[in-house]
């Protein structure tokens, strides 16, 4: 017998069968860090994703003969924040012609703009079952937003009738580097000159750096990311998505994922960037400093993530949401997808008619960008 039921949060459901539907294995498990039961228990359980910030847990639980089947994690959402596919435009339409966009349904990791799994189903059908209740459940509100689901994933919304967003992130590929200079060796005379350069300007400020994996990091050590990561916020104005208690949570439950990178001057840290494995990929999700050292973002965020990457042989290094600036560093383009479905047919029209205008936009920009390649012709 199958039932489906809704789950405001993820306290009666057992990690390990949550984590089972990503993969049979730890090792296939280990890839969708940001999937796992701890991750996300972690987001609602400190309150960072809850109805108070405006990301209410609507999770979508399928079970056959009892045995959990499928989850697909939905939000409620009364705002856009924290999302980084960004459709405040379509909002404003919708309150210009008065009409309500939010509440909104949402599946999506909270602040995290990393692809993965979004129909975690033991099988295709569970997965079909998953969104057809998420579709239903959207008839109740304006609409539902796929964030950075997988291929598969992707084309089955399609084929349901969702439409299609494609955005651009940036994402380093390890092409076999022996070290940091074999990465280097492959970039254009001008781009490895203007790293090193880089490089140079923050060791000759007096920084090195620490790598800190797993019992390595203490509650002290999460007390000073914290607080760089809140200073950052604050010198942009705006407040921080995450708190600590999260971190430490995230830390101590997923400590074989947590990478942090501390940089040091005079025996002192003066800035901390938190990196995240998962299977062959590293993913740089948060950064902060408590002074201000010229070029330092790129190194702690970048070029130590690379480097990091290369000594472990990982396959990929991605570095998050938006940032030109980081095709000169190394990372290449890559597209990444948003699945939309809008319950009022005039502005789904709408919206279907921009989305093909700007599939056409990213294609040209990402051409564009390769042409500006930092690695040498091949």
């Amino acid at each position: 017998m199958e039932s489906l039921h809704i789950a405001e949060s993820l306290r009666d459901l057992e990690a390990a069968e949550w984590d089972a539907l990503l993969g049979p294995d730890p090792a296939s498990q280990a890839r969708h860090p940001f999937v796992k039961h701890a991750f996300l228990n972690a987001l609602i359980e400190t309150g960072c994703a809850s109805a108070r910030t405006g990301w209410q847990p609507q999770f979508l639980i399928l079970r056959r003969a009892g045995a959990l089947a499928g989850a697909m994690p939905l939000f409620v959402k009364s705002h856009s924040y924290g999302e980084y596919v960004f459709d405040w435009a379509w909002a404003d339409a919708y309150a210009r012609h008065g009409v309500e966009y939010y509440p909104k349904l949402l599946c999506a990791v909270p602040f995290t703009p990393v692809s993965g799994p979004r129909l975690l189903g033991v099988d295709d059908a569970a997965r079909r079952t998953l969104l057809d209740a998420a579709l239903e459940m959207a008839q109740q509100v304006s609409s539902l937003h796929v964030l950075f689901p997988t291929q598969t994933d992707a084309a089955l919304m399609q084929e349901r009738g969702m439409m299609l967003r494609r955005t651009v992130q940036f994402h380093w590929e390890n092409a076999g580097d022996a070290d940091f200079e074999g990465f280097l060796g492959r970039m254009s005379h001008r781009r490895r000159k203007n790293i090193r350069q880089e490089r140079r300007r923050v060791r000759d400020a007096g920084v090195t750096f620490r790598w800190l994996r797993a019992g390595e990091i203490t509650q002290g050590h999460w007390e000073f990311f914290y607080r760089c990561y809140r200073t950052t916020y604050a010198a942009h104005g705006s407040r921080p998505y995450l708190n600590l208690p999260f971190f430490v949570q995230f830390g101590t439950r997923l400590a074989q994922h947590v990478v942090m990178v501390v940089a040091e001057r005079a025996g002192a840290p003066v800035a901390a960037s938190l990196l995240v494995r998962g299977g062959e990929a590293l993913f740089g999700r948060y950064w902060g400093a408590v002074e201000h050292i010229p070029l330092l973002h790129f190194e702690c965020c970048y070029y130590q993530a690379i480097e990091y990457a290369i000594a472990h042989g990982l396959r990929s290094f991605e570095g998050g949401a938006q940032g030109e600036h980081k095709l000169f560093r190394g990372l290449m383009p890559v597209e990444t997808l948003s699945a939309h479905w809008l319950a009022h047919p005039a502005f789904a029209r709408a919206v279907d008619d921009f989305l093909e205008r700007e599939r056409r936009g990213i294609a040209r920009y990402v051409n564009e960008l390769a042409e500006h390649s930092p690695y040498k012709a091949v």
